[in-house]
């Protein structure tokens, strides 16, 4: 056999180099595949890696920017400590509401699309089955023009196995049509439960300064100190999950959140200018 050459499902169930019982053997004699393998992934928690790091630092960035703004025209230390918590807590509940509601519509169109799918395969299996022959050539398992071809075996074994199991096929055609399989689902629940509770939590470092400090000056500094220090360390963290590079990602956060903070600085220096204005011409 050449080296280019893959054998097909057919050929390597028929030797002695690729069975079911040596990969289960395999797997029961070593220990890393339990141990080691499967660990490298995140599982089931990486569907709400985007709530995590959506959650905090939406709660850091924006309620910075808002406690920026207002401290930069001349509010008192208390009303920007009350617009603070008032930030907060609607914040909060704004983006529960909104991952809540958006997770429920993405798993309510997905379980849309499966019924239509189950209907296709059960009502034309044929063109369901031409479906997936479809959505293998666009995963890189073409048609074949000759039974010598690396793809022969795989798509003639999968789309005869599918044309008798109408379970597995629905499944395969939601898994590479959708993206979709049932480890992969979200919970509205649950991600409207992180996004509340991380954007809270992030939104801690511009309220609690006002808490303590009276000084709207010293406020905004202290906030703007300990904001700056967990954006970089959201975007380390961001890292850890990715497999990135942390000072790019800590670079990213940074610039956004000091480019807003200057936006939001200047925006209210010029709306108290402009209240100075109007009380002077009255």
């Amino acid at each position: 056999m050449e080296p280019s050459k893959i054998p097909s499902i057919t050929s390597r169930a028929d030797s002695d180099s690729f069975q079911d019982n040596d990969i289960t053997s395999r797997a029961d004699s070593d220990s890393f595949y339990e141990n080691e393998y499967k660990k490298q992934y995140m599982g089931d928690s990486r569907e709400y890696w985007r709530d995590v790091i959506l959650g905090i630092n939406d709660g850091l960035v924006s309620i910075f920017l808002l406690v920026t703004g207002v401290a930069s025209s001349g509010m008192p230390a208390n009303s920007v400590l009350l617009i603070a918590i008032s930030g907060m807590i609607a914040g909060a509940i704004s983006m529960a509401a909104g991952e809540y509601v958006a997770t429920k519509t993405q798993e309510e169109v997905i379980n849309a699309q499966v019924a239509l799918e189950k209907k296709n395969i059960e009502k034309r299996k044929v063109d369901a089955l031409r479906f997936l022959g479809d959505l293998l050539t666009q995963i890189g398992i073409p048609e074949a023009e000759t039974p010598e071809d690396n793809s022969y075996g795989v798509r003639h074994s999968l789309l005869d196995y599918c044309q008798n199991n109408d379970d597995a096929h629905l499944k395969i055609n939601v898994a590479l049509a959708f993206g979709s399989v049932e480890s992969s689902s979200r919970s509205p629940f649950v991600a409207g439960f992180v996004a509340f509770w991380l954007f809270t939590l992030g939104s801690l470092t511009s309220v609690i300064p006002f808490v303590f400090i009276k000084d709207t000056y010293y406020g905004v500094i202290v906030s703007f100190t300990a904001t700056m220090f967990f954006v970089l360390l959201v975007g380390i963290v961001k890292i850890w999950a990715t497999g990135g590079i942390w000072w790019v990602s800590a670079s990213e956060n940074f610039i956004i959140t000091v480019g807003g903070g200057a936006i939001a600085y200047y925006i209210g220096k010029a709306f108290e200018g402009l209240l100075e204005i109007k009380e002077v011409s009255l």
